[in-house]
């Protein structure tokens, strides 16, 4: 009847499926032939307490074993369907991460289901004292080495260096034209590397379970240079902070001073047999990088004219201008 229907009915499709009816369906093989979208079960996180949070989402813990991932866009089905592929993905690659095993209703939009028995961020672990700051960041660096030795599918994660450049289409509306153009031929010029790219790497998109580290928020994986994600966490530890201390201890839940030492310690951690000319070096294309990605965070949620707005353009703007004369390329 389901397959008759579908012949006869433009757009068919069949919806709030119950779980029992779905498995039969899926066994059958009708839900890779027909349009058949199963009900979701429906959780509230009143009263949860939000240990992560990111661009597109607030990781609440639910209870001692599981947590969710609330998206932030009520429309978000096909970004939880591409970001469970990223992070099957990676967990094949070899890389440790959690993957959500169900998609539920919260409010009027829809999270992401992990089991993470007894998990605290690598940012509790600090916060609370449990670990050191040079443990967080042994384990910080660790991973993003790994990230930065595991190659990945082209085909699977896109391009960290199309993000990127968009932060150079942002920054053209508050730098010189000759500073851009600068901008675009170092950003051009990063190999367009087959290893691993978070996109959103720092303590609080790090689990950790049974003292294993676990990434998540997978939803900004991508492939290029290991300056991507060096850059996304000298943002979330010290450049955010430029303009604001306040963000990052309220993001953080540490003090500037505590994610300003982090930084230095994973830097070192990354760079172990740097000399301090070389370390300088690196830290000057990060800092780059970073300083483009912020200088346009005000343009992108449609502020240019307040005051904050235009500490930010000011800011960074600075540090671009110190920088560009003397980074001559941006990969790591």
């Amino acid at each position: 009847m389901l397959l008759r229907l579908a012949k006869t009915i433009r757009n068919f499709s069949v919806v709030n499926v119950s779980s029992s009816v779905y498995e039969v369906l899926d066994m059958c093989g009708l839900t890779e032939m027909l349009d058949i979208n199963k009900a979701y079960r429906r959780i509230s996180v009143e009263g949860c307490p939000i240990i992560g949070q990111g661009a597109k989402g607030v990781l609440y813990r639910i209870d001692p074993e599981t947590v969710c991932k609330v998206y932030r866009d009520p429309d978000s089905l096909d970004e939880i369907s591409r970001e469970r592929e990223l992070a099957r993905a990676a967990f094949i690659a070899g890389i440790p991460t959690a993957i959500s095993y169900d998609v539920v209703r919260v409010g009027d939009g829809y999270g992401s289901v992990f089991e993470l028995l007894n998990a605290d961020s690598l940012g509790d672990k600090l916060s609370s004292g449990a670990w050191t700051v040079e443990r967080v960041a042994h384990e910080s660096a660790e991973l993003l080495h790994q990230m930065a030795e595991t190659e990945v599918d082209p085909t699977v994660m896109p391009s960290a260096l199309d993000e990127a450049m968009t932060y150079v289409d942002d920054a053209e509306a508050v730098l010189p034209a000759e500073q851009v153009a600068r901008l675009r031929e170092l950003f051009a010029a990063i190999p367009d590397q087959l290893t691993m790219v978070h996109g959103d790497f720092h303590m609080n998109n790090v689990m950790v379970q049974n003292d294993e580290p676990l990434l998540i928020d997978m939803d900004t994986l991508s492939h290029g240079n290991p300056i991507f994600d060096l850059a996304t966490a000298y943002s979330a530890y010290v450049g955010r902070g430029i303009v604001s201390r306040e963000s990052v201890e309220k993001f953080l839940h540490v003090s500037y001073e505590t994610s300003c030492r982090l930084w230095d310690l994973i830097l070192n951690e990354y760079l172990p047999d740097a000399t301090p000319e070389e370390r300088t070096a690196v830290e000057d294309k990060v800092r780059l990088m970073s300083a483009v990605r912020l200088i346009g965070h005000p343009l992108r949620h449609g502020d240019s004219e307040s005051q904050k707005a235009r500490e930010v353009f000011a800011a960074y703007g600075a540090i671009i201008t110190e920088l560009l004369p003397r980074v001559s390329s941006l990969a790591v």
